[in-house]
Parts: C-alpha cells; structure tokens; sequence
C-alpha cells in the first residue's frame, strides 16, 4: 500500500513537471476552443498532476503513521476520483450527438481568432492539426471561406506547402475534415485507451 502510495506521488509529480515544462516551453500551443481558452495540455497536466501527488502525499503520511483518518481520506479520494470517471464515460456516450454538434459549433467560432493578435496558440495548433492529419477546416475547407469573406484557406491546408498556397484553388488543398478525421483517429485508438482506463480504475479499487 505504501509502495503505490508513494508510485502516485511521483506520477503526480511528474504529471506536475511535464505540465510545467509544456506551459514553460511550448506555451503558445493551446486550446482550439474559443469557449475554452484555459482549457489547454498544459494546464490539464498541471491540475492532473497536482490533484494525483496531493492524494499520494495523503495515502504516503497515512501509511507510515498508520493515521485511520488519513487512509479514510485517501480510499474516499479515490472512490470519488473513480465515480467521476464512470459519470464521464456514461455521459460521454449518452450525449455523443449533442457532443459533437456543440463541439464543431465551438471550433467553427474559434476559426474566427485564427491569426488574429494574442491568439498564437489556438494558430498553432490549427496549423499542427491539418498539417499532421492532412485536413481543412471543422467540417470542410469552405470553413474557412467565412472567416477570410473570400475564397482562401490557411497554408497548412495545402498538399504541398508553399507560401501563399492557399489563395490557389482547392484542387491544391486538403479535403478532409479534421472534426471527423481526428474523432476517426480517437476511435481507432479508443481500445488502447480503454485498456489503460480499466487498468486504472482497478488499481483504484
């Protein structure tokens, strides 16, 4: 008990150093929500991680004084932590639809800052996301249309990239829309992520 007490610190901590060293580091790659701004890696793995060391520092005290409130405390921690991720996961598939409409809604407003001032990281990340899974826009490239009033896509829209590439015509951009390539992915790696998911959650009970 002691040993996985002590395990979760340090996961904690890492959790902890990792966020650091995103926000430290690469601090001008955020959230492609515009409802969301704080809602980035970075801060995601901050709180993570400052909630998981703070549960084994209580599991860790409690072990070696063999304090009962302290074990309390921590089993109830870990129920509480195990019960909200049951409710995600049953909301999650409850409300997909709802989901993915507010979801897309949200993204296609978030366009809207693309390039704009204070806003480098919702444009770095747009620009990471259709570079690396080869997409344009929420829905489709025309996305974009209403963001530029005119017949223009960000560059890294384009199959081969050239400055200005995407003032040229759409045979030359991508086609794929990176809502539903990206939730595609997710999919396609959602075994893996339930494995390690159920992994957790019996070690927690």
């Amino acid at each position: 008990f002691l040993c996985f007490s002590l395990f979760s610190q340090l996961g904690g901590c890492g959790i902890l150093g990792v966020g650091i060293w995103l926000a430290v580091t690469q601090g001008n790659f955020a959230t492609l929500s515009s409802s969301f701004p704080s809602l980035s890696a970075a801060n995601l793995l901050i709180v993570t991680g400052t909630f998981v060391m703070i549960i084994g520092f209580v599991g860790c005290i409690g072990a070696i004084k063999e304090n009962k409130c302290l074990l309390l405390s921590f089993f109830i921690m870990l129920l509480i932590i195990f019960l909200l991720e049951l409710t995600v996961v049953i909301l999650f598939f409850v409300y997909t639809d709802k989901i993915d409409k507010y979801a897309q809604r949200d993204l296609k407003k978030g366009l809207h800052l693309y390039g704009t001032e204070g806003n480098i990281g919702l444009t770095n990340a747009w620009s990471i996301i259709q570079t690396d899974f080869r997409c344009c826009g929420v829905s489709n490239y025309t996305d974009w249309f209403e963001v530029y009033n005119t017949t223009r896509v960000p560059d890294s829209c384009c199959l081969e990239f050239s400055e200005n590439c995407g003032l040229h015509s759409p045979g030359t951009w991508w086609k794929a829309p990176c809502y539903e390539t990206v939730k595609v992915w997710l999919q396609e790696n959602l075994l893996a992520v339930g494995i390690f998911g159920l992994c957790t959650a019996m070690v927690q009970v």
